[in-house]
């Protein structure tokens, strides 16, 4: 397997994926309810914005802007790790939860942008979940639809950062 060099930029949005490893038995509410706590953890320690976000079984999504000197790779290290950890302790099972690499991507336009967010907030329906995306209560999409942020963190204890982008669909992010 390659091993791509991950460029380290700060101040950009990203697109990331975390898969679960396959040996694993799938996320539940209860490793949900963690990921979430540790998601809002690890954003007011470290500083980074998350935009949107959906936790699945198998995987997660998320959309954030980590600010120099902090890079994509330290947010998804210090979330895997912190997570792996107390859904161990709380399955009582041990080892690796996550796939060791994780998927990122720059978003470089305002279409882009748009286009991500929207597959994040379509990802449960198009899993099977939920028939509409509101349904699911684990993701962020609440939140684009009206949904205070003390709405949100009262369901599922993970708020975004409201973020202001260009209205030409082109523009540079």
């Amino acid at each position: 397997m390659s091993r791509l060099r991950r460029l380290l930029l700060s101040g950009r949005y990203f697109f990331v994926t975390c898969n679960l490893l396959r040996t694993r038995a799938m996320l539940n509410e209860d490793d949900f309810e963690i990921l979430a706590r540790v998601m809002q953890a690890r954003r007011e320690e470290h500083g980074f914005p998350p935009t949107a976000w959906v936790f699945l079984p198998d995987h997660w999504h998320a959309i954030c802007a980590p600010q120099y000197p902090l890079t994509i790779s330290e947010v998804v290290k210090s979330i895997k790790n912190s997570s792996t950890t107390l859904i161990n302790r709380g399955g009582a099972a041990s080892g690796e939860l996550w796939q060791g690499r994780f998927f990122d991507r720059t978003l470089r336009t305002v279409k882009e942008y748009n286009e991500k967010v929207e597959y994040v907030h379509l990802d449960p329906v198009k899993a099977g979940l939920v028939v509409r995306a509101q349904d699911w209560r684990w993701s962020s999409v609440n939140e684009y639809s009206g949904v205070s942020a003390t709405q949100q963190m009262r369901r599922c204890e993970l708020t975004i950062d409201r973020v202001t982008l260009p209205l030409n669909s082109q523009a540079r992010i």
